[in-house]
């Protein structure tokens, strides 16, 4: 995730023709991908205008271990595969990279708590109640450390809140948005 958020993020920005210096952008980022924002926002903090995260991890905990170890069964024996390869022309290469890492022994310390504290933007951070793949431990350790960062618990919402409380997300997320525009953003 560091390399995505140090490496891969600045050169699609660059490959764009974003100039994340004179129009900073906002990010958006769900599960590893708003860990990837974090991180982002934490190393070029005037580089970007504000950041959404949905889902985020900070750390690892046993329900995340727990649920990805049940995706990979699930991608073995059930139909994950095949509903992924709807998305994805190899749907292998992103599932092996993303589970083989999560349950890798050597990344259970895995943590991002530290680096987090120099995010400077705008930051809402939101998470399911019944998130399978984490607990609100999540975003409540991204409140400690970065004080400005705004929280939302949304009731009745698993892993995916874009999906799961579609409306309310919207809603929100153009609020923070609303709230926190400047005629410097992207």
């Amino acid at each position: 995730m560091h390399r995505q958020a140090h490496e891969v993020l600045p050169a699609l920005f660059n490959a764009l023709d974003i100039d994340t210096a004179g129009r900073p952008p906002w990010l958006l980022g769900h599960s590893d991908g708003g860990s990837i924002a974090l991180l982002h926002a934490a190393r070029f903090s005037d580089a970007v205008a504000g950041a959404i995260v949905l889902a985020p991890h900070i750390i690892v905990e046993p329900i995340s271990v727990k649920s990805i170890a049940q995706a990979r069964e699930a991608y073995l024996h059930g139909d994950l595969r095949a509903r992924l390869g709807r998305y994805h022309d190899d749907a292998d290469s992103p599932f092996w990279g993303w589970n083989d890492i999560w349950l890798d022994p050597r990344f259970r310390d895995w943590s991002i708590e530290e680096e987090i504290g120099a995010i400077r933007c705008p930051l809402l951070a939101v998470q399911g109640l019944d998130d399978e793949y984490g607990t609100l431990e999540q975003i409540r350790g991204i409140a400690r450390r970065v004080p400005q960062a705004r929280l939302l618990e949304l009731p009745e919402c698993g892993h995916s809140p874009h999906r799961d409380q579609r409306e309310t997300l919207i809603d929100a997320i153009a609020g923070f948005m609303r709230q926190h525009r400047t005629d410097q953003t992207a």
